[in-house]
């Protein structure tokens, strides 16, 4: 007999009744029935229920030993009376009685618990992640996540993809997230910088001639945390495409992430391949008031302004005139809600930072509330008749520069939805949002800059930068979408040296810059690179999405707190005086 175990704890059936086995693994649960004692135990497999009576060698072993402590259990399978069978166990018409036992580890009393599911606090949980870890929920969020990698994997090579890896140490960009800096002890002053992600890196594979390359990688960006974001470190499936389109690019994709997410969805809807709705980046703005729609929420944003313009509600008139807009959001089948239903939605617009969230309200056509007393009735019908509105659905408005009235009519929608539980259940919705600007207005700054990615290929090449109003220039540049969050951006590259420069120029930047920022790129596309593409999708929002898990940490295995802290294994940490003098580093203490 092994020394260890026979079968694991997920194994034993009723057909193994009369065999001596035995199991290694962790005390899960203990029930005393007084001179009877019911011991659960579990290992990575599943539980099995072990049995000790009062003349049991065993009992007294069992009994003074904590929950959590590690042993080896060898007892005969016996089955469990009908009444007392455990259905939602796969071992549960079993129980074995044990005769033997020895103790490999015994367990101090626990910081928390792991039986069960009850909340605890986020601290604690990262602190004793290794016990976090044998809890159910997490334990099978991340076996979701070894499984959702080795599909994407083989999915990727199916598709004609070749696996590389690409350096973790290179060199610091001045685009981008905040960089993580590693000093260099044989290169005194210098630094090298973790990847933000291996752009550059998959781009020169392309000029160097392989054709389809992929990598799991690790990327690595000094920010801060969010709950579909984890601070320092994150992975996502990083491809680069030749001789590609963006059509390409899609078709390439698609399948892929459709592929995984019917394979995990547990019998969710599924967007097919083929099917991703493609959305202008100015239309999602517009009808959605986000660059990351939720497709399973049936509302849309209007225009209204012109509505407005020369009506008896003098605040949007002159929001209009000034060169504002007015968006409405429509509430369906709100006749039977009462004044508090809209008061408390302007509250909470006032709670986002926003200064309001105006609305009128409607019961079998007659209209109600200040803004349609004051635009008047023939006024709101013919808004409502513009929005596709019913006799008794009522309306939100979102006014002001256009920015800021798109950002709250887009949190507007999503509330609204949810208010009235109309978001699609039990489905993941996919689209790409396509056609970015290529470049954005700083105010800030008072210049032009890149709006996404300055590495992106503008639709029209040289003669729409050299004769087109850079603000009206659009991008080979795209997102993936699904249920509202982000999975990656990607483009269409500029490989051209001459439409780099003159990129780059627009937004501010000198040839010199441009050579000394970025000298292993423009370098090699000089010796000739061909038209290539890609994108990225977050690996951890891929699986955060699949585990209907609110918050990213639930999915990676050793995640840091909010403040970019391992608390399991106290980094960020000082060093010693002796690493520092090596480094040629003197620490700064902030004034």
């Amino acid at each position: 007999m092994h020394a260890y175990r026979t079968h694991n704890c997920a194994e034993l059936r009723a057909s193994d009744v009369g065999e001596t086995v035995r199991l290694s693994s962790w005390i899960h649960r203990k029930r005393d029935h007084g001179g009877l004692l019911f011991v659960d135990l579990r290992d990575h497999f599943g539980i099995t229920q072990i049995v000790a009576d009062a003349d049991s060698p065993v009992l007294g072993v069992l009994e003074s030993l904590r929950v959590e402590s590690v042993v080896t259990v060898t007892g005969k399978v016996v089955a469990r009376a009908p009444e007392v069978v455990n259905s939602r166990l796969p071992t549960g018409e079993i129980e074995i009685v044990a005769s033997e036992i020895e103790v490999q580890s015994t367990a101090a009393e626990l910081p928390m618990p792991v039986a069960g599911e009850a909340e605890y606090p986020e601290e604690i949980r990262l602190k004793y992640r290794y016990l976090d870890l044998r809890r159910e929920r997490l334990h099978a969020n991340i076996m979701l996540r070894s499984a959702v990698i080795a599909s994407i994997r083989r999915r990727m090579i199916e598709q004609g993809f070749t696996e590389f890896q690409t350096p973790i140490l290179t060199a610091s960009s001045p685009e981008g997230a905040r960089d993580y800096l590693v000093p260099s002890r044989v290169h005194p002053g210098k630094f090298y910088a973790l990847p933000q992600a291996p752009q550059m890196f998959k781009q020169l594979l392309m000029v160097a001639g392989f054709d389809r390359y992929f990598q799991i990688a690790p990327c690595f960006r000094d920010e801060d945390a969010r709950a579909d974001r984890s601070p320092g470190e994150f992975y996502q499936l990083d491809f680069e495409m030749s001789f590609v389109t963006q059509d390409d690019v899609f078709a390439a994709i698609e399948p892929v992430l459709a592929g995984v997410f019917e394979e995990f969805a547990g019998g969710k809807s599924v967007t097919p391949a083929g099917e991703f709705v493609r959305i202008p980046y100015r239309e999602a703005m517009l009808k959605y008031g986000s660059d990351k729609p939720d497709l399973r929420n049936p509302l849309l944003v209007s225009d209204v302004g012109e509505h407005f313009k020369g009506s008896g509600f003098g605040l949007f008139a002159k929001i209009v005139d000034g060169g504002g807009v007015v968006r409405a959001v429509p509430a369906p089948g709100t006749a039977d809600k009462s004044r508090k239903f809209f008061d408390d939605m302007n509250e909470w617009a006032r709670g986002e930072g926003f200064a309001g969230l105006g609305y009128a309200t409607r019961k079998s056509g007659e209209w109600g509330g200040p803004i349609a007393k004051n635009h008047g009735t023939e006024g709101m019908d013919r808004l409502a008749d513009q929005m596709g509105l019913g006799p008794d659905d009522g309306l939100f408005f979102a006014a002001g520069k256009e920015s800021e009235a798109a950002r709250l009519a887009g949190a507007a929608r999503t509330r609204v939805a949810e208010q009235l539980d109309l978001i699609e259940k039990d489905a993941f919705r996919f689209c790409w949002i396509v056609d970015f600007p290529m470049f954005e207005y700083d105010e800030e700054a008072r210049k032009v800059d890149f709006s996404h990615n300055p590495f992106s290929m503008p639709q029209g090449e040289l003669e729409a930068l050299e004769t087109k109003d850079p603000l009206d220039i659009l991008a080979w540049q795209y997102d993936i979408v699904c249920n509202g969050v982000e999975l990656s951006s990607g483009a269409i590259r500029n490989h051209r040296p001459d439409i780099m420069y003159k990129a780059f120029e627009i937004a501010g930047y000198s040839r010199e810059e441009v050579d000394t920022n970025f000298p292993g790129m423009i370098g090699a596309f000089k010796y000739g690179a061909p038209p290539h593409g890609g994108s990225a999708p977050g690996i951890d929002r891929i699986v955060m999405l699949l585990a209907d898990e609110p918050n990213i940490r639930e999915v990676i295995v050793f995640p840091m707190n909010q403040k970019a802290e391992d608390l399991m294994m106290n980094a960020p940490a000082p060093v010693t005086a002796k690493q520092l003098r090596e480094l040629g580093i003197r620490i700064v203490e902030p004034g």
